[in-house]
């Protein structure tokens, strides 16, 4: 499904869920009351500007009385979308965010990522899949990266562990691409990003990404992900201790004008290694 027919797709969600809602005798604050979430983000889900996760789905279905029909127009308009089902509401949350706050342990962030390393990312986890396969994947990782690229992009803040600079993805040439492709988004001011060295030692998220989004009209959620699973987190007391974490391995990082140097330095040793080979 083309992402103008999926966005009709979840207007036309939009609008039947304010019909029932008003049918049924519910105003967006009640009925969020319901589900367990805000007038507001009723408001949203109305507007097509966010998406129910499908729990929320459900208890929709059950509140209005509707047999299941938002749960069944939202696994179809999952089933059709770009990402996989449990990176999805994140990546739609990702476009809405005011500010984004990353912490990188082991690979480059997805919006940060050239082609050519989210092609060997992709490789190294399909190794049997298609050609055809591979190049729809790049496609929805590289179209992530244009929220960067617009005049109204959100505050974008990194924080990479030295692994991810030493780990070679795809070889030294793609490395050393993609380390001065950072360095150069670091030079624009698109990103503000810091480096975590080995000799920082232990630190509160010690293999675990987080990635939080702040947003201007909603509360902030976070993002964590695990093998082939992911969690959008939105319950503030849990957020608050995620952001004290994420501000603690901030502190601990290399300030970003240490932190170029060295990854300059990391791409430098990968075109020495790819000359040479």
């Amino acid at each position: 499904m083309a992402n103008g027919s999926r966005q009709a797709a979840w207007e036309f969600f939009g609008t039947e869920l304010r019909r029932r809602r008003e049918e049924s005798g519910f105003t967006q604050v009640e009925l969020g009351a319901r589900v367990f979430v805000s007038g507001g983000y009723i408001g949203q889900f109305e507007q097509a500007i966010r998406k129910p996760q499908l729990d929320v789905a459900r208890r929709i279905d059950e509140t209005l009385q509707t047999d299941g029909i938002f749960e069944r127009m939202w696994r179809k308009l999952i089933k059709d979308q770009t990402y996989t089902e449990y990176f999805s509401h994140a990546a739609e949350l990702e476009r809405l965010a005011t500010e984004i706050c990353e912490y990188a342990p082991a690979v480059v962030p997805g919006l940060l990522q050239t082609r050519e390393y989210a092609r060997a990312m992709f490789l190294a986890g399909n190794p049997l899949a298609t050609d055809e396969y591979i190049e729809e994947l790049i496609k929805g990782r590289v179209d992530r990266t244009q929220i960067l690229k617009d005049a109204t992009r959100p505050v974008y803040w990194v924080v990479l562990h030295e692994t991810v600079l030493r780990t070679s993805v795809g070889g030294p040439a793609i490395m050393a691409h993609q380390l001065d492709h950072i360095a150069a988004l670091m030079r624009q001011r698109t990103v503000l990003l810091q480096m975590l060295p080995f000799s920082a030692g232990a630190h509160p998220a010690m293999g675990k990404m987080m990635w939080l989004m702040e947003f201007e009209d909603a509360p902030p959620t976070v993002y964590t992900e695990g093998v082939f699973s992911g969690s959008l987190l939105d319950e503030p007391a849990l957020v608050k201790r995620i952001r004290a974490s994420y501000d603690h391995i901030r502190a601990a990082a290399l300030s970003p004008e240490a932190s170029l140097p060295l990854i300059e330095s990391a791409a430098e040793d990968y075109r020495r290694c790819a000359s040479s080979s």
